[in-house]
């Protein structure tokens, strides 16, 4: 059996052992979601390793090498990482469908988008205006954006690649230094982008890469005093968690937590169109992501009508989930085997609950693929699965799996008999990440998309994402603040006021001699 590849840290421009002695751990396996099997170790990085990288990124902030280079240098360094992460996409893709398994079909269509998000902020750099403000009297007042200092990236599994890009290249393009903390489960291409962004010239300790685990190594770097802003994609109790930690330091922070986003279709929309929209929502990924469209909310008029196309739609997927790697595979499984238990707990226990009924799937997958032949029960495969009511909407609304997030290819359709209804139904939940509607009717696309309650609503389509267009949730479980767009770049940096007296020393002398002897009429303010 040849020997595993291991992974070391990347901390201050350079690879480094790290290790957690508390723990007695010091590498991590990387599993393979598709097979079960480890393919690679990764080290941790201990809480003596977080201490020792913050150090170098803060002296690395205060010496001014990145944070106070000239914008447009900092634009050119942007377009080299794009350019080197162009160069990497085959590694890159084949790695992040490995440790994922999510299959090299997503991964050949979402990693070579991620160099837009480094376009996209070197070209801000290139146009961001210094705004001046209306300062009555012989004053000129103007305004910066200067960075904030250390600043720690907390990013998921699902999209280790995408998640951490959209967060470090604003964080980098307004200055900061940048310590990202990948998921335990998929840290390799993270680590990977450490040495793209070196060789493009982010100066060492500017960027580095901490993997580990997050009661350890991340609680270390949120709690961190010399940390002064934290970002995390993940779930809503650790969001929580982490947030309170972060308040403690008074840091800034942000955080794109958990969704559960309904997908609306009205008796006037295109159905093969809509069907096609909820498989994308639902099933990319294998349903791992925040904004998959988890609860269908279809007009009675045609929900049976619906309910056929997408039932035979998802019998077409299951026929085509294979190995990851086959071309022709469009859905791999679940990320761990965490993962798939905590999706069958939520299956079956609303259906145990009589809360609930399957159309299709709602078991893990077993056997041979009927694709290529590959054994599926070796893997954390998980059949996409319709639930719909047993006999009124009320009964499902009550269900686990209508309340909390699966992170699995698991929907419930429920149907609508009035707008006001479907509306209702749409808000019915403490997450408002994403949403999306379907009609041809303008004026209900409006209407309609004015009363959701969600911080993206998309129409006619679902799951689209650009480096220019706001991300973030409205409801507390979805998380504060948003990414990509000109929010998230200002977001990584803090005001400077600067305010100039161009007065003649005459006019000075006249107006600003407070403790004068002659009674004078002085300014204030």
């Amino acid at each position: 059996m040849a020997e595993l590849e291991i992974y070391l840290l990347w901390a201050a421009g350079e690879e480094k052992v790290g290790g957690d002695e508390r723990l007695n751990v010091d590498r991590i396996g990387i599993e393979d979601p598709a097979t079960g099997e480890i393919f690679a170790f990764c080290h941790t990085a201990s809480k003596e390793d977080v201490d020792s990288t913050v150090a170098a990124a803060h002296a690395a902030f205060k010496s001014g090498i990145w944070s106070r280079a000239s914008r447009h240098h900092r634009a050119d360094v942007l377009e080299n990482c794009a350019s080197l992460l162009s160069d990497a996409l085959p590694k890159l893709i084949a790695l992040e469908s490995k440790q994922t398994g999510r299959v090299i079909k997503e991964m050949q269509a979402q990693v070579p988008s991620l160099v837009k998000w480094f376009k996209y902020y070197a070209s801000l750099l290139r146009v961001e205006e210094r705004s001046v403000l209306p300062t009555s009297g012989k004053l000129h007042n103007f305004v910066d954006r200067v960075p904030l200092g250390v600043v720690v990236q907390i990013t998921p599994f699902n999209h280790p690649l995408l998640i951490a890009v959209k967060k470090v290249a604003p964080a980098l393009a307004a200055g900061n230094s940048v310590i990202l903390k990948p998921s335990e489960l998929t840290p390799l291409t993270s680590l990977m982008l450490g040495k793209i962004l070196a060789e493009a010239g982010i100066p060492a300790g500017v960027f580095s890469v901490l993997p580990g685990f997050g009661a350890t190594t991340g609680m270390a770097l949120v709690s961190h005093h010399l940390v002064r802003k934290v970002d995390v994609t993940g779930g809503t109790y650790a969001g929580k968690a982490i947030g309170t930690v972060v308040g403690g330091n008074l840091a800034k922070y942000t955080a794109e937590l958990g969704g559960k986003a309904p997908l609306v279709v009205f008796n006037d929309a295109e159905i093969d169109v809509a069907v096609n929209g909820i498989a994308f929502g639902s099933f990319i990924a294998s349903g791992q992501t925040c904004i998959a469209s988890t609860r269908i909310i279809v007009d009675k008029r045609i929900e049976s009508q619906l309910l056929d196309k997408l039932v035979a739609k998802v019998e077409a997927i299951k026929r085509r989930i294979g190995n990851p790697q086959n071309p022709q595979s469009v859905m791999g499984p679940l990320v761990s085997g965490k993962q798939l238990a905590h999706v069958e707990r939520l299956v079956d226990k609303s259906i145990a609950a009589g809360k609930a009924v399957a159309l299709t799937g709602a078991r893990r997958m077993m056997g041979n693929s009927a694709l290529d032949g590959s054994d599926l029960s070796k893997g954390y495969f998980y059949e996409p699965t319709i639930l719909v009511p047993p006999e009124s909407n009320e009964s499902i609304t009550d269900s686990p799996i209508w309340r909390e997030e699966a992170f699995g290819p698991v929907i419930v359709v429920i149907g609508f008999d009035t707008e006001e209804n479907a509306v209702n139904l749409a808000n019915d939940t403490e997450f408002g990440l994403g949403a999306s509607i379907w009609t041809k009717d303008l004026s209900r696309a409006f209407r309609v998309s004015e009363q959701i309650e969600a911080g993206i609503v998309w129409v006619n389509t679902h799951h689209r994402n650009d480096p220019s267009s706001p991300w973030g949730g409205v409801k507390a479980a979805s998380g504060v603040g948003s990414e990509n767009g000109v929010d998230a770049y200002h977001a990584y940096t803090t005001t400077r006021s600067t305010i100039l007296n161009f007065a003649s020393t005459e006019e000075s002398l006249a107006t600003d001699d407070w403790f004068g002897e002659e009674a004078k009429d002085v300014r204030y303010g």
